[in-house]
């Protein structure tokens, strides 16, 4: 083999290697050195199709894009063996103005590429870097930038490729529409990476940060390596003198005793602070505190998830009563879901995708193979599907421990109306309720600890639910077709959870009323 042959196989040997490993690639070829965090948003881009993250400032989130987009630009081609180029690779930069394009996003390209240049001798060789884009021999090779315009969606029609990135900066400052336009293109092997401070709870962009279609960061500002080590690491992110002047001047000092989960209250070098909600968004990488109209704050969802890995790291397995609270499906709707609740502890969430066919008959024996535990009981949301699921059970005997749940009745019991955990609050209806049983038992102020598993789905569903006083002074959640709305779905977990605090009939031995007693 002569001396030419073995530099195109270790080219070649190298090539692979790199594409197994971007960040080996952003080490080697573009040689920068991410932090960790940087490095987990990198790997996630190059195995998720698609990646979001929600940032503080100046903690590298526009540098880590343009990273991502080099990789994706210059390891996803593919040639056939007479050189032909058989996998085309389209990378779009964007952002909400032409500024913030020319003067964020591609200067940070333009710096990689140069220090490629100069590491790989050849690179230059491949492509040519413009204003706006970097160019190659083939006309289906290319990364460009360009603003994203939310009346000209033509402006995404080129981008069908084999392989397709988008990469788009100050995401929150982009239309609904346009990533309407945008997700028209993602197909193939294809890639969306949107990076943004999240100053809005709503869009696109904040969405994304829910639900279970994402792979999902958070850069704050605070965990930053000049801000841990006091001292310059990383030239241009942000340091310890920068945090010391927000924390003096957007946040409020207090005793550790005052601290507050749902304020996001922390402890900084020995004191305690309160951040506003510019410390939230510029500093902390998290959206404005939660708007009062909210039900659930999404910490109070965040801290029973810590103490649900914390439990089962320990071993933890529970005791007494269980409830399953079941959400039937119907036509029309996809999923089936059984929650399983013992006193502050949630197992799972057992979700049946029903293809749209009803099966109330298979939804009716495995709750009663269930109830074949004595201590079980099951709470069935009875307007509508569950209704006949109910019924068979109640055939089958089980009368005792089968729960009708009528959202839609009274709440009230033994001819007195139930209240909220404070003895204060009357409710409209069953649903209201049962619903602020939810939100009173994953208030840490109450002291049940709730422990919840981990799930993006529910997450988004108990986040996005609202509630209000009426002029009667009860207490009115919204009405599903408004949640299903901004959700795109039915909030089935957080109904198959709210059905588990229903009252247990009174005829029950040891019956439990009110949240204060909690199944």
């Amino acid at each position: 083999m002569t001396s030419q042959s073995n530099i195109e196989v270790e080219g070649i040997t190298k090539v692979d290697e790199w594409r197994n490993d971007w960040c080996l690639f952003a080490r080697e070829a573009l040689g920068v050195n991410l932090d960790a965090e940087q490095e987990k948003i990198l790997h996630s881009v190059q195995v998720n199709p698609r990646t979001s993250v929600a940032s503080g400032t100046a903690r590298g989130k526009d540098f880590v894009t343009a990273v991502a987009a080099m990789c994706f630009m210059f390891l996803t081609p593919r040639w056939d063996d007479k050189g032909e180029l058989i996998a085309n690779t389209k990378v779009a930069l964007t952002a909400p103005t032409d500024r913030q394009v020319k003067n964020i996003m591609m200067p940070e390209i333009s710096r990689l590429y140069n220090r490629a240049k100069k590491i790989m001798g050849g690179f230059g060789d491949i492509s040519r870097l413009n204003a706006y884009d970097i160019r190659t021999d083939y006309e289906e090779w290319f990364l460009t930038g360009f603003k994203a315009d939310e009346h000209n969606h033509e402006a995404w029609s080129g981008f069908h490729a084999v392989n397709t990135m988008f990469a788009i900066t100050e995401a929150s400052g982009i239309s609904d529409d346009t990533f309407n336009a945008i997700e028209g293109n993602l197909q193939g092997n294809s890639r969306i990476l949107i990076v943004f401070n999240p100053n809005t709870t709503v869009g696109y962009a904040a969405k994304s940060q829910k639900g279970d279609r994402w792979a999902k960061f958070r850069l704050n500002s605070m965990d930053a390596p000049n801000v841990v080590s006091k001292r310059e690491i990383i030239p241009g992110q942000v340091d310890h003198n920068w945090i010391a002047d927000k924390l003096e001047n957007w946040c409020t000092k207090i005793h550790e005793h005052e601290a507050r989960s749902e304020e996001d209250d922390f402890e900084y070098d020995g004191q305690w602070y309160r951040p506003t909600d510019v410390f939230r968004i510029k500093v902390l990488g998290k959206f404005p505190k939660v708007s009062e109209d909210n039900l659930i704050p999404e910490q109070w969802v965040e801290l029973a998830n810590k103490r649900w890995l914390e439990a089962k790291e320990n071993g933890f397995v529970p005791s007494g009563k269980r409830v399953v609270g079941s959400d039937i499906a119907g036509m029309g709707r996809d999923n089936t879901v059984d929650c399983h609740k013992w006193t502050d502890y949630v197992e799972k969430f057992d979700v049946y995708n029903s293809a749209g066919v009803a099966d109330h008959m298979a939804s009716a024996g495995r709750l009663k193979n269930l109830l074949s535990h004595k201590e079980t009981f099951v709470s069935i949301d009875t307007i509508g599907e569950g209704a006949g699921v109910y019924s068979r059970l109640v055939e089958l005997g089980e009368e005792e421990r089968a729960i009708s749940c009528k959202y839609s009745e009274r709440a009230s019991q033994n001819d007195k109306p139930l209240k909220d955990i404070t003895d204060q609050y009357e409710f409209l209806n069953m649903r209201a309720y049962l619903f602020w049983c939810v939100r009173d038992w994953l208030n840490p102020k109450n002291g049940f600890n709730a422990m919840l598993p981990p799930n993006s789905v529910f997450m988004e569903e108990a986040t996005e639910i609202k509630w209000k006083f009426r002029s009667d002074g009860k207490i009115q959640i919204e009405a599903k077709e408004d949640i299903k709305k901004r959700l795109g779905r039915s909030p089935d977990l957080f109904d198959a959870l709210a059905n588990t605090f229903y009252p247990i009939k009174p005829t029950i031995k040891n019956n439990l009323s009110k949240i204060a007693s909690l199944i």
